[in-house]
């Protein structure tokens, strides 16, 4: 089999991938901190040894850090296809690196030699970055799922999902719950970049001229920040704001929190006790100190319910369509606000 390397943008790039095997042959260090989602990484260098060639760069020129480049890569090279032949069974290689420079290209003629076809990411990853912000900006059919904390958003949205809405669960992506309390129970949360590629990876398999579900959020999700186009949909769309009586919101958050270390309870009622004042504050940390949960969480949503209430009032320019919702059940709240939508022609 003859190989062959040719160079395509980056929508062509990602039309292709999806079939195929993505190979980002940048550096770990730069992997780790953001990635195309489901990338192997077959790094050309260390990171150890980017650095030295990066710094004879900047003090010798070009030349001298191509030939250093060589020095490490040769003697390596049974190595890329050994870790090539693991993962892409012979199918057709979809590379980059960084700008789609000297780095991939050396990489693609080894693995052209040993008879792979290769399509190589012009303007490389830097170039995947700026394609898929430019794609959070087109216009898409958002309706967002409003409502005061302890309402059972996230679950509402699942069961959408398995109604067959259209729905983006940014929390699960950012692995965190939005709150001072949201980084409970969750796993690390991704870096920033990589929570921008995960989210495009599922934006790109929506239908746009669909509605499509996301959750009323702020800026920022715990440590990452929504991209600016996401968020300015999020705050233009209609929403339909979900109201829940207060005790079950409680129950809710009894069951969902209570479990955990009373240590990191207290550590996030310290991170809200300026918004809490002294007094709600105080009571707080004695309840939760008596195995209290609902006191706690009734004082902790007075304060969220009057944030949540100032975010609402910044947004009027927007439809808002409020619906009471009874008990706990996701699924029949899903099928309620699906009718609601339909009554309204919404659909």
């Amino acid at each position: 089999m003859k190989g062959f390397v040719r160079k395509i943008d980056a929508e062509a790039f990602l039309e292709l991938a999806g079939d195929n095997i993505k190979v980002d042959v940048r550096s770990p260090k730069e992997f780790t901190g953001g990635h195309i989602p489901l990338a192997v990484n077959i790094p050309l260098f260390t990171d150890d040894e980017r650095e030295v060639i990066g710094t004879l760069y900047q003090k010798q020129g070009r030349e001298p850090a191509i030939l250093k480049g060589l020095d490490f890569a040769l003697p390596k090279v049974f190595d890329y296809l050994s870790s090539l032949e693991k993962v892409a069974r012979g199918k057709t290689i979809c590379l980059h690196c960084w700008r789609g420079g000297l780095r991939s290209e050396m990489m693609a003629e080894v693995f052209c030699k040993a008879g792979y076809q290769v399509y190589l990411l012009e303007g490389g990853y830097k170039a995947y970055r700026r394609f898929i912000r430019d794609a959070f900006s087109v216009h898409a059919k958002i309706i967002v799922l409003g409502g005061y904390t302890g309402c059972g958003k996230t679950d509402i949205l699942k069961a959408l999902d398995r109604l067959g809405e259209q729905v983006i669960d940014l929390e699960s992506l950012a692995s965190h719950k939005g709150s001072v309390f949201g980084a409970l129970g969750q796993g690390h949360q991704p870096t920033n970049e990589q929570f921008e590629n995960e989210l495009y990876n599922l934006w790109s398999g929506m239908d746009l001229s669909r509605r499509i579900w996301l959750e009323d959020e702020s800026r920022s999700i715990g440590r990452v920040a929504l991209p600016p186009p996401v968020y300015e949909h999020i705050s233009n769309a209609g929403m339909v704001k979900v109201i829940l009586d207060k005790k079950l919101r409680i129950s809710r958050l009894v069951e969902e929190y209570a479990g955990f270390d009373k240590a990191l309870l207290a550590g996030a009622l310290l991170r809200i006790r300026e918004g809490l004042g002294g007094t709600r504050f105080k009571l707080a940390m004695e309840a939760l100190d008596k195995d209290d949960f609902a006191m706690v969480a009734d004082l902790v949503l007075e304060y969220y319910d009057k944030a949540y209430q100032k975010s609402i009032d910044k947004r009027q320019c927007r439809e808002i369509l409020d619906i009471e919702l009874n008990g706990q059940d996701p699924l029949l709240h899903a099928k309620t606000i699906q009718e609601m939508l339909k009554n309204n022609n919404n659909e």
